[in-house]
């Protein structure tokens, strides 16, 4: 499916908001749009013609799986976030829905073209680049945390970040885009502790559940304090 940037939600937020209108056209038209269930692989590891995107609804994650099958999540990608190696002979990590989403796609080949002619938009990517290496970093620093009960508040409030339109404050409201043993499998916790922790936010009044997925931020400035990055 061919891509409609005029009505793309995340166009003033993606790295090709750089491009004026004439540059976007061009880009957009050596790209597609896909969607893609949760649990469907955007691409693997070792594939040579993996494609690389721009997320416009939904989650992602990058992972490794070890040689017993056991999957170590690396980093999270969000709306407006991009996926994909660029300058890359093949894909090095597995990029796996975390819900149902939807990408506009290009051809590895294709996105290094429009670097090279577009200057701006290699710029773009790599800010961008560097958010998400700032983002992979936090999620490193989680299970540096001694306390149980900081790491899920980090992981909450990050993700809350992640879901809001503002650049300065969380989400009030959003889904979680990942199951318990997802949560606990990022902060070096078990699925138990997970669940025990996040109880105690919604007994505290910090948080509250709304659904399976839910999550109303009720304190956000307690979540941060007890995620010491307040």
């Amino acid at each position: 499916m061919s891509l409609a940037c005029e009505t793309c939600p995340v166009r003033d937020r993606a790295a090709c908001a750089v491009l004026d209108e004439e540059e976007r056209e061009a880009l957009a038209s050596i790209g597609r749009t896909r969607t893609i269930r949760r649990g469907e692989m955007l691409f693997a590891a070792g594939d040579e013609e993996a494609a690389c995107a721009t997320l416009v609804s939904g989650a992602l994650k990058v992972c490794s799986t070890g040689e017993e099958g056991d999957e170590r999540i690396l980093a999270l990608i969000h709306p407006a976030g991009f996926a994909g190696e660029l300058f890359q002979p093949f894909a090095h990590y597995d990029v796996v829905a975390l819900s149902d989403s939807k990408l506009c796609t290009f051809s590895r080949k294709d996105m290094e073209s429009a670097i090279e002619r577009y200057p701006a938009l290699g710029l773009a990517l790599l800010r961008r680049s560097q958010e998400d290496l700032h983002a992979a970093r936090g999620l490193l620093d989680l299970t540096g945390r001694r306390d149980a009960k900081a790491r899920v508040a980090a992981l909450i409030l990050g993700m809350a970040r992640a879901a809001s339109d503002s650049p300065c404050h969380p989400a009030g409201r959003f889904e979680l885009p990942l199951t318990r043993g997802e949560m606990a499998n990022l902060a070096g916790l078990t699925i138990e502790t997970v669940s025990r922790r996040l109880t105690e936010l919604e007994s505290d009044g910090i948080i509250t559940r709304k659904g399976a997925r839910g999550i109303v931020l009720a304190d956000p400035a307690r979540l941060a304090a007890i995620a010491g990055t307040a």
